[in-house]
């Protein structure tokens, strides 16, 4: 379980892709030293298990399902990456409950810059427009984000200062691919409606991410 406050950005050094598969190797500074191989982190918001480890940098395994629905699987080197380490039960929890499940992912539509900050819009896919809502939490490629409006088509987040300087938003450009993750608590009503509502394209995901 993470909270989707970003600690560190880290850098890709390598992909190996194989038939269904990837090890992904990259650099995570600092937090090597709470890292072992077994460990948890989340890397753009991807819960992965550490495979191996040098003395600034780890190996993870890709799945084909972490492949398919994240951006990892487009990834090259030198790409940035979101780095946060599992929540710890005395660590206050500055964002939401982030699992590491990435839903599916989306586009930047559209950044608008102002001074400092910015304004983010991605563009909203059916799956997951149940689960969005105005002032809701989201995590984007693992950062914790509150929805400031939400459109036909589109959904946006306003970015401070400090999200822009800290994380790998302050190196997206318009057509990027990010990895979102709903609110769990979303789906789990979803869940329990689902019977009562009928079969539809907002129930598979659900009964999708329950199952895996």
């Amino acid at each position: 379980m993470f909270t989707g406050i970003i600690q560190k950005i880290g850098f890709i050094s390598s992909v190996k892709y194989r038939e269904q598969t990837a090890v992904l190797h990259l650099t995570v500074n600092e937090l090597i030293s709470e890292l072992q191989p077994g460990s948890s982190i989340a890397i753009n918001g991807v819960c992965l298990t550490v495979r191996d480890q040098n003395h600034d940098s780890i190996k993870t395994d890709l799945s084909m399902e972490t492949l398919n629905r994240s951006n990892l699987g487009k990834v090259k080197p030198g790409d940035p990456v979101n780095l946060e380490l599992p929540l710890l039960p005395t660590t206050r929890l500055g964002g939401h409950f982030v699992q590491g499940h990435v839903d599916t992912t989306t586009e930047v539509y559209r950044i608008k810059k102002s001074q400092e900050f910015a304004t983010f819009q991605f563009l909203l896919p059916d799956l997951i427009r149940p689960y969005v809502v105005e002032k809701g939490s989201i995590a984007i490629d693992g950062i914790s984000l509150t929805v400031s409006k939400i459109q036909k088509d589109f959904f946006e987040v306003a970015i401070v200062p400090h999200t822009l300087e800290h994380t790998n938003l302050g190196h997206r450009l318009r057509g990027d691919q990010v990895n979102i993750e709903c609110d769990v608590l979303a789906k789990y009503v979803q869940k329990c409606l689902g019977p009562h509502q009928g079969k539809s394209n907002e129930s598979k995901l659900i009964n999708q991410n329950l199952v895996n």
